[in-house]
């Protein structure tokens, strides 16, 4: 990781967000989705599971169930069967017919719109709590921090910790919460097309003249490579 001095200065970090809004002016969030439930249980799926092979399982699951009845009536063994190429398919059906349960039984068979209301959920923690907040209700309370989040806000110096939780906190200091749905989405869409983990494509990349990490892990593949 580069070195860096924490926190960043505002001017960075402004240069940072116009860097990214400048490239990414159009990113959303590539979950498909059409109601809040849906939202709510693709976000479930993703945990250790990329959001094109969500939204392959999503396709077939959205036309089996529509409402959280529908969750939770079909049966364990079938919601495991469409779900299971997301990987800790029995976790996530079991999570999903616990959550929909809940819904029917505190909230009327519709979403919450507070953290504390589906944090209770059972499968949703903060992170997916967020993403619901910020997508369907324009109501984040944090910010969210998957792979992608937590790897480029270390390469870019917004933060030096490593848990999900400590460098949400740290962006949330840096950034006006207007900017917490959006930033999440801009590095994501970062992350995956240009800022890769591994040999990431810094010599083409729109931050690297600010980016303290910029051809540092492209240096260290090369180095490697040669003393073989």
């Amino acid at each position: 990781m580069a070195k860096f001095h924490i926190p960043p200065t505002p001017t960075y970090v402004e240069a940072v967000l116009e860097g990214l809004a400048k490239t990414y002016p159009n990113a959303y969030c590539e979950l498909l989705y059409t109601s809040p439930l849906d939202l709510l249980i693709a976000t479930i799926l993703s945990a250790q599971c990329t959001d094109v092979r969500v939204n392959q399982v999503t396709r077939t699951l959205f036309q089996h169930c529509q409402t959280a009845q529908d969750y939770a009536d079909i049966s364990q063994e079938e919601l495991e069967r469409l779900v299971q190429s997301t990987g800790f398919f029995r976790a996530k059906a079991r999570h999903i017919k616990g959550c929909a349960q809940e819904l029917l039984r505190k909230h009327g068979g519709d979403v919450p719109n507070t953290l504390d209301a589906l944090t209770q959920l059972p499968g949703v923690g903060r992170k997916t709590a967020n993403v619901v907040l910020g997508e369907v209700f324009g109501t984040p309370e944090g910010i969210v921090v998957d792979t992608h989040v937590k790897r480029l806000a270390g390469r870019l110096g917004l933060s030096a910790q490593k848990s999900p939780e400590k460098i949400e906190q740290d962006l949330i200091r840096l950034l006006p919460k207007k900017c917490w749905t959006i930033l999440s989405h801009w590095l994501i869409w970062h992350g995956r097309r240009r800022c890769f983990a591994r040999n990431p494509d810094c010599s083409n990349c729109e931050l690297r003249i600010l980016c303290p990490s910029a051809g540092l892990f492209v240096k260290a593949a090369t180095t490697k490579k040669s003393r073989r």
